[in-house]
């Protein structure tokens, strides 16, 4: 089977027919204009999560979004019919820079050495089982453990994980009973929420990218949880526990 086909099988099986052309046009199939030997993957790994890990899934970048295709399922074929890392990183390249009309991904949303580090990455991982090592393995922190946010004098904060991982900075929260002030810094492009839920009161922040989302509600003692409401967010692991008392 020539590297055309293959580039077509796999551009079918991400659901994004642009690929065969541009990874053939722009990237010469197996050359995708990154330098493999300068490409920093380390890097790559960061940004992947921080960029795109809300809309992708890449078991071992451990991202869960949905609103993209699942990278590992996307190159599984490619996988089984012996692509190269190379190959497989020229296609991702194409894509960062030309993911065609139509398709929610933006152009260029990494650009330069970025793009390259980024490409390098997805092609030495996307389809294959088992978790990175060496310096990949701790490349990003995971998100999601941090101290638990208190109210102070009727305000509660919750942040965004700003690395990119859809999670807030914390998984646990606590308040005393009355109104609060709900505050959800993200200083990340990707729009997020903050949902308070539980005993038979519900309210929560517009959806809010690179900013401050705010809200109030009044809370009795009792379990609450919090959550991200856009669409994938929250089965992500974009969620915790609000205990009032």
């Amino acid at each position: 089977m020539g590297s055309r086909d293959l580039v077509t099988r796999v551009a079918r099986a991400a659901g994004l027919c642009a690929l065969a052309a541009l990874a053939l046009g722009a990237a010469g199939c197996t050359n995708s204009g990154a330098n493999e030997q300068s490409a920093d993957v380390v890097r790559g790994k960061q940004l992947f999560v921080e960029k795109c890990g809300a809309c992708h899934t890449l078991q071992r970048a451990g991202t869960k979004g949905t609103t993209g295709p699942n990278l590992d399922d996307a190159f599984h074929i490619a996988r089984v019919e012996r692509w190269g890392d190379a190959s497989i990183r020229g296609v991702v390249y194409a894509q960062i820079l030309y993911p065609g009309a139509g398709l929610v991904m933006p152009a260029k949303l990494v650009e330069g050495r970025d793009a390259e580090d980024v490409a390098a990455y997805v092609g030495a991982v996307a389809g294959k089982p088992g978790k990175d090592g060496g310096l990949l393995a701790t490349a990003v922190k995971q998100a999601g453990g941090g101290t638990p946010a208190v109210e102070k004098s009727g305000r509660l904060s919750i942040a965004v994980d700003p690395g990119g991982q859809l999670k807030y900075v914390t998984d646990t929260a606590t308040a005393a009973p009355g109104r609060v002030e709900i505050a959800m810094p993200n200083t990340t492009s990707v729009g997020h929420d903050l949902v308070i839920e539980g005993n038979g009161v519900k309210f929560q922040t517009p959806i809010v990218a690179n900013g401050v989302a705010k809200g109030s509600g009044v809370l009795q003692a009792g379990d609450y949880v919090f959550y991200c409401s856009v669409p994938g967010h929250r089965q992500a692991g974009m969620e915790g526990k609000l205990t009032v008392k």
